[in-house]
C-alpha cells in the first residue's frame, strides 16, 4: 500500500476525527466487477488481506499490507489461541406464495413474531407466528391467506395477521408446529430456497452446501455468517493440530442485516436487537484463554457483535447469556473482550464497515479497501477475507483485560 506524505491536521492514530461521526465518510465506490458471484474451492484458498501492525504516530510510514490465503491464517495464530465462531445455521427462508388473485408473492421468513418491533395494531402473536419481509408487500392485509407452494408438495396456508411498521414486514401465521427455528426448519427444507444476499446473481445447487459454514448447527439465520464460509475442515484440524482452540456462540443473522444505516449523524444511530447466546463453556474457554496468555480472536462481525454486546450489558464481563442485544461499534469504542478478528469486505455505509472500523481507524480501512479493490479482491458474502491481528488493533480500542 503507498504512504501519502503525512498531513499536518491529520489526528494521531485513534483520536477523535470528526469524520468518524458521519455516515458518508464511509463510502467508497466498488466496481461491480469486484463483487463475487460464486465462492472460491476450497473454502481456505480465498484470499486474505493482512492488516499491518498499527503505526504508532501519524507521522510513522505504515507498513504494507501483506496478501496471503486464508489457509495461511495457520500461521498468523499462536498455540493456546481461541477461536470464537458462530454456529448459526441459515434456515432456506425465501419462500414463494400465491394470492387469492393469482399472483406471487416472494417472502422471506426472518425471526418469531415474539421478537419483532411494535406491530400496526394491538396483536399478541401466537408461537406459529413469524416476521416476514414480503415483494410486493403494499397490498397485503391482515386477514388474506396466501398458499405456500412448491412443486410435488402439497399447498400450505399461510394467513398475513399483522403489519410490522418498523421493517415494512408482515407477520405470518404459519403451521401450528412451526415454532421455533428448529421446528420451521422442516417446512422451509421442503418448500424454501437459500436466501442468497441480492447482489449474488449467480444461483446454483451447490449453495445449499456452500452458503453454510462448516461448524453451523443452530438453525435460525436468514443470511451466513460470512467470515466463517471461509474455514474448512482442513483448515479447522490444521489449527486444532497447532493448539489453537475454538468456542461457539449463537447469533441468527436476521433482520438488522436487511434494515440500512440512515443515520447521517452516527451519534443518533441505534440498530435493530438481535438474539444471542453466550454459554457457560463459552466465558470458561475465553477465560481460559487469558489466563494461559492466548487471545480472544473473533471470526466474523457476528461473533463480534456477540462477545462486546453482551460485556456491554454486565458492566465488560463476559458472562452466560441468552437475550437480545443492540450494541452499536464504530470509531471511538473501546473493546472489552475481542483481542483480533478476520472478516470479511463489508458494503459501503454499513454498520459492519463502522465496527471494521473501531478496530483500525477508518482512513486505514478506506485505503485498504482501495488497496483491495485494486489488486483484485473479492467483495461481500462470497468474497475474500481480511485478517487484523491483535497487534494491528488501535491501541485506544484493545480491551483492556480488566474485566
Amino acid at each position: 500500500m503507498t504512504s501519502n506524505p503525512p498531513d499536518p491536521q491529520d489526528p494521531e492514530p485513534g483520536s477523535p476525527d470528526l469524520a468518524d461521526l458521519s455516515l458518508s465518510s464511509y463510502s467508497y465506490d466498488l466496481p461491480e466487477s469486484s463483487i463475487a458471484q460464486r465462492p472460491v474451492e476450497p473454502r481456505h484458498a480465498a484470499r486474505m488481506l493482512v492488516v499491518p501492525p498499527c503505526s504508532a504516530s501519524a507521522a510513522e510510514e505504515s507498513a504494507a499490507p501483506r496478501h496471503l490465503t486464508v489457509w495461511d491464517l495457520q500461521d498468523e495464530l499462536r498455540p493456546g489461541d481461541l477461536l470464537v465462531v458462530n454456529n448459526t445455521r441459515v434456515l432456506r427462508a425465501r419462500l414463494q406464495a400465491r394470492r387469492p388473485s393469482g399472483g406471487l408473492v416472494e417472502l422471506l421468513v426472518l425471526e418469531p413474531a415474539g421478537l419483532a418491533t411494535p406491530l400496526e395494531a394491538p396483536f399478541t402473536p401466537t408461537a406459529s407466528d413469524w416476521l416476514c419481509l414480503a415483494r410486493p408487500a403494499r397490498r397485503l392485509r391482515p386477514g388474506e391467506v396466501l398458499q405456500l407452494e412448491q412443486a410435488d408438495q402439497p399447498p400450505v396456508p399461510l394467513e398475513i395477521v399483522a403489519v410490522d411498521r418498523a421493517s415494512g414486514g408482515r407477520v405470518v401465521r404459519f403451521p401450528p408446529d412451526c415454532t421455533c427455528p428448529e421446528a420451521i426448519e422442516a417446512l422451509l427444507e421442503r418448500y424454501g430456497e437459500m436466501p442468497l444476499p441480492p447482489y449474488i446473481r449467480q444461483h446454483d445447487p451447490s449453495d445449499q452446501e456452500r452458503y453454510q459454514t462448516r461448524f453451523a448447527s443452530r438453525p435460525g439465520a436468514v443470511a451466513a455468517p460470512t467470515a466463517g464460509l471461509h474455514l474448512s475442515d482442513e483448515l479447522l484440524a490444521a489449527l486444532e493440530a497447532r493448539g489453537v482452540q475454538r468456542a461457539c456462540l449463537t447469533l441468527h443473522v436476521g433482520l438488522g442485516t436487511f434494515r440500512p444505516v440512515e443515520s447521517e449523524d452516527l451519534r443518533q444511530l441505534t440498530l435493530h436487537s438481535e438474539w444471542v447466546e453466550v454459554s457457560e463453556e463459552l466465558v470458561a474457554a475465553v477465560e481460559a484463554c487469558r489466563r494461559r496468555g492466548g487471545r480472544v480472536l473473533a471470526i466474523g462481525t457476528t461473533s463480534v457483535r456477540s462477545l462486546e454486546g453482551v460485556a456491554a450489558l454486565h458492566g465488560g464481563r463476559l458472562v452466560p447469556f441468552a437475550g437480545p442485544v443492540n450494541l452499536v461499534i464504530q470509531p471511538g469504542f473501546r473493546f472489552a473482550v475481542v483481542q483480533g478478528l478476520l472478516t470479511n469486505f463489508h458494503l459501503p455505509k454499513s454498520s459492519l464497515l463502522l465496527l471494521v472500523s473501531a478496530l483500525i481507524g477508518r482512513r486505514q480501512l478506506l485505503a485498504l479497501y482501495g488497496e483491495a479493490i485494486a489488486t483484485g479482491y473479492r467483495f461481500y458474502s462470497y468474497g475474500d477475507a481480511m485478517w487484523i491481528a491483535p497487534e494491528a488493533v488501535l491501541p485506544c480500542a484493545r480491551p483492556t483485560m480488566n474485566g
